[in-house]
């Protein structure tokens, strides 16, 4: 007897596989998220403190330590993606067994 998509597509896989797709996707994305927000806040405050409005001010910062945060934290990132990418190919004969 063939087994039919019904059988392995359960809603269970597919909210578990959309469920580890999500956690990586912040997972990702949160070095350039939480640095981009230190930035703007320390930026922001010190707008504040001096009554200095230019926009540059908040945009530089930002820019830059996200573009740091790229480099330090891009082989940790590369890494999930792989493997994630790899689980999901090594385990494609069993979705569509």
């Amino acid at each position: 007897m063939q087994m039919q998509w019904s059988d392995i597509m359960t809603a269970e896989f597919i909210t578990g596989f959309f469920a580890q797709a999500i956690r990586l996707a912040l997972l990702v994305s949160a070095p350039m998220l939480l640095s981009g927000l230190i930035v703007g806040l320390l930026v922001s405050v010190f707008q504040t403190a001096t009554q200095i409005n230019e926009m540059t001010m908040t945009f530089v910062p930002k820019m830059l330590a996200i573009g740091v945060a790229i480099l330090l934290f891009f082989p940790w990132m590369l890494q999930l993606l792989v493997d994630f990418t790899t689980n999901l190919f090594l385990h494609i004969p069993t979705y569509i067994h």
